[in-house]
């Protein structure tokens, strides 16, 4: 079962299949219970941690999600094929201009069509859904050459890292400067272990819970600090 699950393509297999079982259930008669489901309240309400199910799938587990995926480009970074910075910056680049021109493109339509207050909404198409896309390219792209599924990879990830920044400087409110502190130093003292030859879980772990909680007491969207 481990090995079963260890390998790329089963995993993005899950993904798909559990992303096309979520839109059946909730396009189905059946719609009223997947809507219970997801926003039933787990955690502390204390610690501000009663969250939603898909609070906790799109904040909690999708930052797993981008430390899996931010480990593999480290790699790829410092010893792959990215490690020169010509090959770097054509994904890089890319997914700036794959933001920059549908949010362009947007503004001019709204605009166009004289419907000012729309406006506010040209964040909407610069997204990617990284977790979807790179399900498709570990079931799809194993017959592809290591360097464009890197490339593939890396425009990905700097994708939605880049909207996830647009929504933080953009649309945040409330912002609590304590805790982003907070988080930050926790962040940066999670690099010490990670550097030695044999970091220990037990320090990293709770760590990275800590730097999660205050990611999220800050306001800001605790996705970026897996990566």
């Amino acid at each position: 079962m481990r090995r079963w699950l260890g390998d790329e393509a089963h995993g993005g297999a899950l993904i798909l299949a559990a992303a096309s079982l979520a839109l059946l259930w909730a396009n189905s008669p059946w719609r009223a219970t997947y809507d219970a489901l997801s926003t039933t309240v787990l955690g502390p309400a204390r610690l501000g941690l009663d969250l939603s199910i898909s609070a906790r799938a799109s904040d909690g587990l999708l930052a797993v999600f981008f430390l899996v995926v931010g480990v593999e480009l480290k790699q790829e970074f410092v010893t792959g094929s990215l490690r020169d910075v010509r090959a770097a910056a054509v994904p890089v680049l890319a997914a700036v201009g794959g933001m920059v021109t549908p949010a362009v493109l947007c503004c001019l339509l709204v605009t166009s069509l004289g419907e000012a207050g729309a406006l506010h909404g040209w964040a909407i198409p610069t997204a990617t859904d990284i977790a979807v896309a790179l399900a498709v390219l570990s079931v799809c792209g194993r017959g592809l050459p290591g360097a464009l599924r890197t490339f593939l990879l890396t425009l990905a990830v700097v994708d939605d890292l880049l909207a996830i920044i647009v929504i933080a400087v953009f649309y945040s409110s409330g912002l609590h400067w304590t805790a982003l502190v907070g988080a930050v130093a926790c962040i940066g003292v999670f690099t010490l272990p990670v550097r030695s030859r044999r970091p220990h879980m037990w320090a990293l772990v709770p760590m990275g819970l800590a730097a999660w909680i205050l990611m999220h007491a800050s306001g800001m969207h605790p996705r970026p600090q897996g990566s």
